[in-house]
């Protein structure tokens, strides 16, 4: 578990600099069966462009570092 922890902040932190950008920013709340749980903070959360930037950037970011992930859901 520690090593799919440490994939997922590891994409995180690779996705970070993107939110920031745009004010915004991203928490790991929870990885349980193989689902990741994070927060879209600031100018993230509430976006229209947030479900995408979910599905395309995080998700797919997430997935890459960490195969194992199934899904990556966004919780307020």
């Amino acid at each position: 578990m520690e090593e799919i922890t440490a994939k997922v902040l590891g994409a995180l932190e690779s996705i970070r600099p993107f939110l920031n950008k745009d004010g915004g920013d991203i928490e790991l709340i929870d990885i349980k069966d193989h689902k990741v749980y994070v927060k879209l903070q600031g100018n993230c959360n509430g976006c229209p462009m947030s479900f995408s930037t979910m599905k395309l950037g995080v998700e797919n970011t997430i997935k890459q570092f960490a195969p194992e992930i199934s899904e990556v859901i966004s919780v307020e």
